[in-house]
């Protein structure tokens, strides 16, 4: 329906000056997109109020209305030319009263949670990288072609936009920084089982492709008005530090169903542990936090464990705010299972002992398109807070590792899809079939296997994934992978040397 206007729009980026890679053709197509709804959803909330007698109140002034500046038309469905912008009018009113415009919003708005203050948060962040009023025009042009008035019209708009936001991913080496395969995260959407009720969270949550997800399984079936209710306002959270990846997450969110996402722009590393209390918590977290970045000793200060690797401490967060009873499901480097460092020794031996950790699914390198390390993620349920994550690791403490461990048997799962994953070749929903179907009763086989808590060694607690089932072998690894690997190294290198560069 949709798919060869979204080809069009992307031709228009290609040829604009100002829009040079998949992140631009995302972020514009965004703004642009979210003006287009918010227009389609005022026009039909003025319809309906009409039908019952009553005046609607839009939320933008009339000039900033998608149908008044942007495709103007005539009576007959025709675009308006003698009123349509273009060229540097269109340009100019665009930069210097559109966007201020609905900057104001999130100041004029009456609380978070409201559609108009998530309109100022947007446009806060976001430019218009268009130079050219004449390619804008054009792209104003495309975009009306699309409706969001159907679910079918929504459910494909959302699969066409989670292709962007998949190309974007790929397009460099972070590529799990805006993208995590979707499949995997249906895997661990179908071992946590959510459901109506659960309040869902992502500290970290990029372009929100857990909780749209979460939205999708829950959504199945016959659910009555006050469940679609408790969906759409109660149920998901999401938190995210990087402007692009805020603005995005909203829009996916949206063309999910969900018209006023809860997805706050903050950095939750910022965010002292002490201070969350229960009603701050949650019953499901799923996430994949960044991993490889560091974060400053202020930061570092909130938590009890100091480290400056970002994907420990948002470990040390989502064990915290996960409530008694509660099920998560993380994405982490492997490294964190074998590290040596006290840091990584006192995190994990933290886990085991305030959190059951029943799970750990072991992915193959080329999970994650364009990222440079292998992953594994953490499946477990929060215990009685005895020792949770309050002040001191419980290695320090003088107790047994046997005492007050909530952790008894860890379940292991190494995905082996039997082919090298790439970009032409990603992991698909049938990789992780038989992980799904064995994990529900922990069972034993070539791939899966339990390791009872009692034989990890305390001092090192290693966690690491060894299958008892198989010869030990060296695999040949990608050589992509192996590019890829040392790209990311360098990057992290400079950025190191940056900052000795800025302490000197």
């Amino acid at each position: 329906m949709f798919e060869q206007t979204f080809k069009n729009i992307d031709d228009v980026l290609w040829k604009e000056a100002g829009c040079g890679t998949e992140l631009d053709y995302t972020e514009q197509t965004s703004w642009l997109l979210f003006l287009k709804y918010l227009d389609d959803l005022e026009q039909e909330r003025a319809q309906k109020a009409e039908l019952v007698g009553k005046s609607y109140e839009f939320i933008l002034d009339e000039p900033y209305r998608w149908s008044y500046w942007a495709v103007p038309k005539l009576p007959s469905g025709e675009i308006d030319r003698n009123h349509a912008l273009i060229s540097d009018d269109l340009i100019n009113f665009v930069n210097d009263k559109l966007f201020p415009y609905l900057k104001g919003f999130n100041q004029r708005a009456a609380s978070s949670d409201t559609i108009e203050y998530k309109i100022g948060e947007i446009f806060k962040e976001i430019k218009n990288k268009f130079q050219s009023g004449y390619s804008l025009r054009d792209a104003l042009e495309r975009i009306d072609e699309l409706r969001f008035q159907t679910q079918d019209e929504k459910h494909e708009l959302s699969h066409l936009y989670e292709t962007k936001i998949k190309n974007m991913g790929n397009a460099g080496r972070n590529g799990g920084e805006y993208y995590t395969p979707r499949p995997l995260i249906r895997a661990m959407i179908k071992v946590v089982k959510p459901k109506i009720g659960d309040r869902i969270y992502d500290g970290a949550c990029g372009s929100a492709g857990f909780l749209c997800e979460s939205y999708d399984y829950l959504r199945q079936g016959k659910l009555t008005t006050q469940q679609l209710e408790l969906l759409q306002t109660k149920t998901f959270v999401g938190k995210e530090k990087k402007s692009l990846a805020y603005v995005i997450a909203i829009m996916n969110m949206i063309l999910h169903g969900i018209d006023a996402p809860e997805i706050i722009h903050t950095n939750t590393l910022t965010e002292n542990l002490s201070d969350i209390e229960d009603k701050d918590r949650f019953s499901v977290i799923l996430a994949n936090p960044p991993f490889g970045g560091k974060e400053r000793p202020e930061v570092q200060q909130n938590f009890p464990i100091k480290t400056g690797e970002t994907a420990f401490l948002f470990l040390q967060h989502f064990i915290k705010i996960l409530k008694v009873g509660g099920r998560a499901a993380i994405v982490i480097k492997n490294t964190f299972l074998s590290n040596s460092d006290n840091a990584s020794r006192a995190l994990r031996q933290e886990l085991l002992s305030s959190c059951n950790l029943h799970t750990i699914l072991d992915c193959p390198g080329g999970t994650f398109i364009g990222a440079g390390v292998k992953t594994v993620v953490l499946f477990f349920d929060k215990s009685n807070p005895i020792d949770a994550v309050q002040g001191m690791p419980l290695f320090s403490q003088g107790k047994s590792p046997t005492e007050g461990m909530a952790t008894r048997k860890v379940w292991y799962y190494q995905l082996d899809p039997g082919r090298n994953m790439g970009k032409t070749n990603p992991l698909n929903d049938d990789d992780l079939r038989e992980f799904v179907e064995l994990q529900a009763t922990f069972a034993d086989s070539e791939k899966s296997w339990s390791v009872d808590v009692a034989d990890i060694d305390w001092e090192t607690c290693d966690l690491s994934v060894k299958n008892p089932n198989k010869a030990e072998e060296t695999a040949l690894r990608d050589p992509q992978e192996i590019l890829d690997e040392i790209a990311a190294l360098d990057e992290e290198s400079a950025e190191i040397l940056a900052g000795i560069g800025g302490m000197l």
